[in-house]
Formats: C-alpha cells, structure tokens, sequence
C-alpha cells in the first residue's frame, strides 16, 4: 500500500541504508560502470551517483510515485562504509487529470550531517 494518501505539503519522508562495498560492486555490475574508483580492489570504493541517488527512489516507490523529472546535483562523493539518509519534502500537491501532481524536494546526507546529494523531482502519483 503506498504512503500518500496523506501527504501534505512539507510532510519529510525518510530513509536509510549504509553503503556497503558489495551493494557497490553488484550496481556497478548492474550498470556496467566498473570505474576503478567503483572497485574496492582498487583502494576504498566510492559509490556511483545514481546509486546515491536510488535512496531517494526507494521514498518514490513507497508512494507509487511515477517520476517525470529528476534534477540532482552530487555534492561530495560517498565511499562505502558511509550511512546516508534521504529527505524527501512534499513541495507541492496538485490534482491533475491521471491522479495527483507532486513537486519534492531531496537532500542526501551522510553519517556526518553533510550533504552529499541535492534535487528535485515532479511526477504523479495515480488514483
């Protein structure tokens, strides 16, 4: 069941996961970017953006949010052993034709309180 029957503008979703260097070798993997600085034989793995990223779509499934656009910007690189937490803000909540529109607001930081991730997403979530 998703979460969004109650969403309201301001509303903070959470969540976290630490970074392992497994998880980053099977997205690497996934993905078919083996970057050295990916591959922990090659000193402390660091992890791929997109992999940062996927914490903030971990929220949007929860929602069954269908994105229509994504913007984010990598602040600082996150190695594994790293705990991140994603804040998802509801911006904004509208009734369009396919269900309702939602505008949010993501930052992802790491076990130090710092930024290391900082976008936005649109998309629907359908009725």
């Amino acid at each position: 069941m998703s979460e969004n029957l109650d969403l309201k503008v301001g509303q903070v979703l959470r969540a976290e996961r630490t970074v392992t260097d497994e998880a980053i070798a099977a997205f690497a993997e996934l993905v078919g970017d083996r970057g050295r600085h990916h591959l922990p034989d090659q000193g402390r793995a660091m992890a791929h953006g997109l992999f940062t990223a996927s914490l903030a779509t971990e929220i949007g499934g929860r929602l069954d949010f269908i994105a229509r656009r994504m913007s984010w910007e990598l602040v600082r690189p996150v190695w594994a052993g790293d705990t991140i937490t994603a804040a998802v803000t509801v911006r904004a909540l509208s009734e369009v034709r396919s269900g309702t529109g939602l505008e949010l607001e993501v930052e992802i930081t790491n076990q130090h309180g710092e930024t290391v991730l900082r976008g936005e997403s649109t998309g629907v979530v359908r009725h």
